[in-house]
């Protein structure tokens, strides 16, 4: 039997394979996600942001940044390095000779194959006259003839060559290793074990220790997991949280805490610098001594956020801190928020305190007013640039009384400027451009119970799903011309000129059917009363009165059974095929829903929607929305808020809750709210009417004996006519 061989590769050739494999396998994909983006692109970005972002904050701290910032050469220049010795590699690797070639007696004797044995016999005869030692030839040449010779002449030898490749028969089995011969030299041994035991033994285990240490200590959004934690025990401790109480609780997170975040930093400065800040900001609790509250990182977090948003100029080294307690802000308010409302759903089947609404709602407004850094008393209309506080008593004058965004939008063109005539001309361009760069959201609202047989009925403690369609559009700045267009603002829902149109809609149609019966009651034959009399019962049979019956002879007595039983057919026909037709839009509605529940789960859209104008706020910001539904007279949450991140033009979202667990009538909320801009919340009224089992069952039997019963009425005229 064979045996195995391992040798190392004395020449380095094997070797040379495996390294350029294995800098192939690093470079190619580092290419791929570490390449920096053409810089000319987010140039040309940023340029074309310039006419309204021109004066944030985070747009001149990026514009810098891009001009400064020499990382995307290194980059470069270190993919580029890595892609010459790659290429370098493979050109060796081309160059190296083939070692290992399958043995061929023809060629050895330069024969062809196939060649008889009297050529064989002459071809060796003149080469070993050639290289045979003793006439002066190369000895390792003429053993390779002869073995040649003797794998074609020689039967046992032959027979070998064919089955193995190998005329002397099996051979051990060898096997390569792609490492040259010194690493396993006796004299370089203890630097190679020093080399195998610092790598695998030392740094793998510590660089793996640190990466697990690190990311146990965080949660999926990047947040310290004491932190929510601290967020978990004061919500619990103070379900009611105002603003005040919010913020402290804010500025408590761990992430401002040096110990627990390296970014975080305590200068020597701080104790000269915070107290005086304190001093201008005024009552900030700074004496309650409840942990962590007290705590230098905290107090000084706080002051920071407070400064923000009163507007005050801090010094450069408070500067640099503030931007980084700022931008971390909107992450930690909506963990606060995930928080709140996990701690409300828990609590409905626990029993303990929950937070309130005003809670959940209080961290939303916080985050818009960090964002635009703004107080919560102060007027929105202060996120416009060049707008300060002594310029409001111009917009809320007796004369225009001017409060919101979108009262400044209502304005004709001719009364804005006079109203605005502290700005030039180019100010006021800017704030035209800049107020029309804002967002104007349309809801739609769809309330149905899904699989289920009547989506419109829901029954007591089933699931509702409400269907909310987005659209954004940007705020239409009404000009001086615009006088053809209706009075009726912008961004204000026009249900009720819709509600009035549907109205004197339906009236006209009730009249256009009303008005055909006498019409046809004034006919000599009466060939078309059975119509009115199937109509009047199918009106009549669901208050149950006597009437109906009454009528039903009266009017059968006019026709005859002919004509009736024809346009009883006609009318059931009708029936059927209106039925018919609600089916099938009902399934088909079901199979869009269910189609686009499938593409939400498989597809990944991008949280890249519109850049949020804020002037003091130092990272570019995307422009995203909550929408949830909340009972606003019991002060309670109804369905998780949900955070879009999507909404670029057009977005659907559903929100589901359980119906009431009583029957009755109850009136909710669908509200949307921005993490970004003050001002711009939506609140739409959502009526529900929970049935009971028993009801549901019966205006179902209804809904599906509708036509038996019909007929049956159809049947007791033609007895009584009988």
């Amino acid at each position: 039997m064979a045996g195995q061989q391992f040798q190392y590769d004395d020449s380095g050739n094997t070797f040379f394979y495996f390294l350029t494999s294995f800098v192939g396998l690093i470079v190619i994909p580092a290419t791929y996600y570490l390449w920096p983006r053409d810089q000319n692109a987010e140039q040309l970005r940023l340029k074309s942001l310039r006419r309204v972002h021109g004066r944030c904050l985070w747009y001149r701290l990026r514009l810098m940044k891009s001009q400064q910032s020499i990382v995307p050469t290194l980059k470069k220049a270190a993919l580029l390095f890595g892609w010459l010795v790659f290429v370098l590699l493979a050109y060796k690797v081309s160059k190296l000779d083939r070692e290992y070639q399958e043995y061929n007696p023809y060629e050895v004797l330069s024969l062809d194959p196939g060649a008889s044995l009297s050529e064989i016999k002459k071809q060796y005869r003149v080469l070993s006259l050639k290289y045979h030692p003793d006439k002066g030839g190369d000895e390792a040449t003429f053993m390779r003839i002869a073995k040649a010779y003797a794998a074609l002449t020689n039967e046992q030898s032959r027979q070998n060559w064919e089955m193995y490749g190998n005329p002397d028969g099996p051979g051990a089995t060898s096997f390569g290793i792609a490492l040259p011969a010194w690493i396993v030299d006796q004299k370089n041994s203890m630097l190679v074990l020093l080399v195998y035991g610092l790598a695998f033994m030392v740094i793998l285990p510590v660089v793996v220790g640190t990466w697990w240490y690190r990311s146990i200590r965080y949660s999926g959004d990047q947040i310290l997991i004491n932190t929510t934690q601290l967020f978990m025990h004061f919500m619990c401790k103070t379900p009611n949280m105002n603003m005040k109480r919010l913020v402290m609780v804010l500025t408590a997170a761990l992430e401002f805490d040096p110990r627990n975040n390296k970014e975080a930093t305590i200068r020597p400065t701080d104790n000269v610098e915070v107290p005086q800040l304190i001093r201008e900001l005024g009552n900030i609790n700074v004496k309650k001594k409840e942990p962590p509250f007290y705590y230098p990182y905290s107090l000084k977090a706080r002051v920071l956020v407070l400064a923000h948003l009163a507007r005050m100029d801090v010094s450069e080294e408070l500067e640099e801190d503030q931007r980084f307690v700022v931008k971390k802000t909107p992450a930690l308010l909506q963990e606060m928020i995930n928080v709140g409302c996990q701690l409300i759903f828990m609590a409905n089947s626990r029993g303990f305190s929950a937070p309130r609404l005003v809670t959940i709602e209080n961290c939303m407004k916080l985050t818009q007013m960090i964002v635009q850094g703004l107080k919560e008393s102060k007027s929105p209309l202060l996120q416009l640039p060049h707008f300060e506080e002594e310029h409001l008593r111009y917009c809320i004058s007796k004369k225009y009384k001017v409060r919101t965004l979108q009262d400044l939008v209502s304005l004709k063109d001719s009364d804005r400027r006079n109203m605005l005539r502290f700005l030039g001309e180019e100010k006021y361009d800017e704030v035209m451009a800049v107020l029309g760069s804002f967002p104007h959201i349309t809801m739609d609202i769809k309330l149905q119970v899904l699989d289920d047989e009547d989506s419109s009925n829901i029954t007591a403690g089933s699931i509702v799903t409400v269907t909310v369609t987005l659209n954004r559009k940007r705020m239409v700045v009404r000009n001086q011309g615009d006088t053809s267009k209706a009075k009726t603002k912008v961004w204000q829902n026009k249900n009720k000129g819709a509600k009035k149109t549907a109205k004197s809609k339906k009236k006209k149609l009730t009249k256009k059917k009303a008005t055909p019966a006498p019409a046809k009651n004034k006919q000599a034959n009466g060939s078309v009363a059975g119509n009115v009399t199937t109509v009047a019962t199918k009106e009549e049979d669901d208050d149950g009165s006597d009437k109906g019956s009454e009528s039903d002879e009266g009017e059968a007595n006019k026709d005859s059974p002919s004509e009736r039983d024809e346009d009883s057919d006609k009318q059931s026909d009708t029936e059927v095929d209106e039925m018919a037709g609600d089916d099938e839009e009902e399934w088909e509605a079901l199979q869009q829903s269910i189609q686009r529940r499938e593409r939400a789960l498989l597809e990944t859209k991008s949280k890249v929607t519109h850049p949020v104008y804020s002037l003091y706020f130092p990272e570019e910001k995307q422009e995203w929305w909550w929408l949830y539904i909340a009972d606003r007279r019991e002060h309670t949450l109804v369905s998780m808020p949900c955070h879009v991140c999507t909404l670029k033009d057009t977005e659907e979202v559903e929100l589901k809750f359980s119906a009431p667990s009583k029957t009755g009538n109850y009136q909710y909320s669908v509200i949307l709210r921005s993490d970004s801009y003050l001002g711009l919340d939506q609140i739409k009224p959502l009526k529900v009417f929970a049935l009971c089992h028993c009801q549901w069952l019966i205006a179902l039997l209804q809904a599906e004996t509708r036509l038996s019963i019909i007929h049956k009425a159809q049947h007791v005229g033609q007895a009584l006519t009988a």
